[in-house]
């Protein structure tokens, strides 16, 4: 939930990088949301199943471009290979470039680094 949670928190940010981890598990929460509000609008009526479905949609979809986006630049891509279906899930399933790039520090390093020293 943390990962899914830290997309939303830098909603528009477009310029870093994000881990795989980041970008699958928010890609897996919308997946398991969208099915619960399948379920519901489909057992209240058929127009509820399409304005709670669509709501959602329509709200997330600048996060998912710019997790998609971010993600392209861990793997030191350009952002606009998301418009390239097969190549970007293959960049989406890549591991990303250890150490920085011209995108950012890497966002592993950062997360793997002990929270606990203090200075």
């Amino acid at each position: 939930m943390e990962w899914y949670l830290g997309v939303w928190k830098k909603f528009a940010e477009f310029k870093g990088r994000a881990r795989r981890k980041e970008y699958w598990y928010f890609v897996l929460f919308n997946v398991i949301i969208q099915m619960v509000l399948s379920f519901i609008g489909r057992s209240i009526s058929e127009n509820a199943y399409t304005i709670l479905t669509s709501l959602y949609s329509l709200a997330i979809i600048i996060p998912t471009i710019a997790v998609g986006v971010r993600r392209m630049h861990d793997t030191e891509h350009s952002g606009w290979w998301l418009l390239v279906p097969i190549v970007n899930l293959v960049f989406a399933l890549t591991e990303g470039t250890k150490g920085d790039n011209k995108y950012g520090p890497d966002p592993k390093a950062i997360s793997e680094t002990p929270s606990s020293i203090t200075q």
